[in-house]
């Protein structure tokens, strides 16, 4: 999770919201991403989606089994669905998201039985580095 947060301050560095997620496989991580749908002109372009990018270009195959995917900030619909299609082993989140989490904030997609690959879903890891990075880049932006 220190990698994934290492990879939200690139985001914050870059005018974006702090967002970090890493993909582990076997210890070793192999996909890297960050927040970057501004600089990106990509709506798509979560940390999640970035990092699942990077790690399915360097092992060869947009599935990922046996993946574990680490991120700094609870996993939004899209991003669980992206998580569900690359057949991630188990994901670790940071900071709750209560405005579009969809792991028991405001949805849990998490739960559904009728999707066709279920993996494991643990929140609350560095929830306060994770949270005070997005709190500290948020207070910089709204007045006060």
């Amino acid at each position: 999770m220190r990698e994934a947060l290492a990879e939200a301050a690139l985001a914050s560095a870059a005018g974006e919201v702090p967002v970090g997620a890493v993909v582990v496989k076997d210890g070793t991580i192999v996909g890297r991403g960050y927040n970057h749908p501004i600089s990106g002109v990509d709506p798509t372009l979560h940390a999640e989606v970035a990092a699942l990018r990077d790690a399915a270009r360097k092992l060869g195959n947009y599935r990922l089994p046996g993946c574990e995917l680490f991120v700094t900030l609870e996993p939004c619909a899209m991003c669980v669905g992206a998580i569900v299609h690359a057949r991630i082993r188990r994901v670790v989140w940071g900071a709750a998201e209560p405005k579009t989490g969809a792991c028991g904030s405001v949805i849990d997609l998490t739960a559904e039985p009728r999707l066709n690959h279920h993996c494991t879903f643990e929140g609350g890891l560095l929830a306060g580095e994770s949270s005070a990075l997005l709190k500290a880049f948020f207070a910089a932006r709204r007045p006060a």
